[in-house]
């Protein structure tokens, strides 16, 4: 058996499903006579369309949006502070190293 792959739907046929769906059409024929895999998307449609309009049935943007990725660059104090922490880290890391060396051949 196949697994059902989300279908993306184009706002035209949203917007029709949604008109017909709220003239009185039952949700379940919609559903049928549309292809769609239940009477619940159908109520989630109008539903949203209720609270934001044509905008709301309207296809979101996929994935992160652009510039997100890039990093601030930071100030030359910040990257100081994070040397100085790195470095004091490494330094408890070796002197816990060290200690641990120095209990074994006690």
């Amino acid at each position: 058996m196949e697994k059902p792959t989300k279908t993306a739907y184009s706002f035209e046929v949203k917007k029709e499903v949604v008109q017909r769906y709220l003239a009185g059409e039952a949700g379940m024929d919609l559903a049928a006579e549309f292809h769609l895999s239940s009477k619940e998307l159908v109520k989630s449609w109008a539903r949203a369309w209720r609270q934001g309009g044509d905008e709301a049935l309207m296809p979101k943007p996929k994935g992160r949006p652009n510039g997100s990725a890039k990093p601030e660059p930071l100030s030359e104090e910040e990257k100081l502070r994070r040397e100085n922490k790195r470095l004091l880290a490494e330094v408890a890391y070796l002197k816990k190293l060290r200690d641990l060396r120095d209990q074994g051949r006690a």
